[in-house]
């Protein structure tokens, strides 16, 4: 199975590499990683304008707009839903594993 690396860097200075499992179907896997990091810095702009915001209302969110997205498909409600669950499991799952990289923090 193919994998998309991705490195992930937090306003908080985290930083996450991730490898992200691609589904066989995948078109193009340099436009899915601009497309995450487009999301990413769109969701981030929003908080920021916003002056703050919960975490679970982000996540919230982001659910929703994966529906609306995955109901856009002509095809069944079922099989999109399927593949749209299926995608977000694997992505957390990958998400879950991925090596992470606090920021120095203090004086010495």
């Amino acid at each position: 199975m193919k994998t998309l690396p991705y490195t992930a860097a937090t306003e908080t200075g985290d930083k996450f590499d991730i490898n992200f499992p691609l589904h066989e179907e995948t078109g193009d896997a340099v436009k899915v990683h601009n497309l995450v990091s487009s999301l990413l810095s769109a969701i981030e702009s929003d908080i920021k304008l916003s002056n703050g915001m919960d975490n679970g209302d982000v996540l919230q969110a982001i659910a929703m707009a994966l529906a609306i997205r995955a109901r856009m498909i002509h095809a069944p409600h079922e099989v999109t839903a399927q593949i749209a669950l299926d995608l977000l499991s694997t992505a957390v799952n990958a998400a879950g594993k991925a090596l992470h990289d606090r920021a120095e923090a203090g004086t010495a």
